[in-house]
């Protein structure tokens, strides 16, 4: 299926490795452009050429912290105009609320609400201006179901998802969507440190652990970072400018509900 994005800029936060690696691979395939973004050089070197060889698109490296002042001047420097915008970044270690402090609890919204707000700042009226933006923010499964040790992770995504809510609204008309992923459980570095967590927690072995939590999945595995992409490419295709201020939940039918 053509997504019919061929040519188009975008910038793809956090995506050296794990789910916006996926997402910038699936771009990629697309035909975009891209503006690669981590903070191991390394590997996003090795991400960068990776695409550049298969895909034969145009990718820049910004080896940088998408949280800092200076990280989001130097993708927007590298990409001035994008037309598409996928927010990613890391997330707060697992941690018992009771031991967050003042300063941990504001570098975690900052993190994972006020960063990407930023960036959508900073990009949404240039793409409302040229008719076309796509933006899509990879939240979590955890701001619809609690998922123990990541509370602080999970009020600064559902803040991000009800501030945006409005927003949404007030672009669509310009051909301009917002939309959020959210993740369950798929196979990344995240998920296996959660899985040594619980296992940690159990006094269970990593692989009884891992087998444990697959088995609540209805899907019976984990998610890939590859099917992950795909999807965000479509919600950034131009097939999807009628779908916007939507939560998209991958997980395997792991939470339970009927809307």
């Amino acid at each position: 299926m053509d997504l019919g994005i061929r040519g188009r800029n975008a910038i793809v936060c956090a995506s050296s490795k794990g789910l916006g690696r996926g997402c910038a691979l699936a771009l990629a395939e697309a035909g975009c452009n891209l503006v690669v973004n981590g903070r191991d050089p390394d590997a996003l070197k090795a991400t960068a050429e990776e695409i550049r060889t298969r895909y034969g698109v145009v990718v820049t490296e910004v080896a940088a912290d998408v949280s800092t002042p200076e990280g989001q001047e130097a993708l927007l420097a590298a990409c001035p105009q994008p037309d598409i915008l996928v927010n990613n970044n890391g997330g707060p270690p697992r941690r018992d609320f009771r031991e967050l402090t003042r300063q941990a609890i504001l570098d975690g919204v900052t993190q994972n609400m006020v960063t990407p707000l930023e960036l959508i700042q900073a990009t949404i009226d240039g793409m409302a201006s040229r008719g076309f933006g796509r933006i899509v923010n990879i939240t979590s499964l955890s701001v619809y179901m609690p998922i123990q040790g990541l509370d602080l992770s999970s009020g600064a995504r559902a803040g991000l998802t009800a501030f945006l809510a409005g927003v949404a609204r007030g672009v669509a008309s310009r051909n301009v969507t917002i939309n959020n992923i959210l993740p369950g459980k798929m196979d990344t570095e995240r998920l296996r440190s959660g899985i040594r967590y619980g296992a940690e927690k159990a006094g269970v072995s990593y692989e009884e652990e891992a087998r444990r939590q697959t088995a609540e999945i209805p899907a019976g595995r984990f998610g890939t970072a590859e099917e992950f992409g795909r999807a965000c490419a479509f919600l950034c295709s131009a097939h999807a400018g009628y779908i916007t201020g939507q939560n998209l939940l991958l997980d395997g039918g792991l939470y339970t509900s009927a809307f």
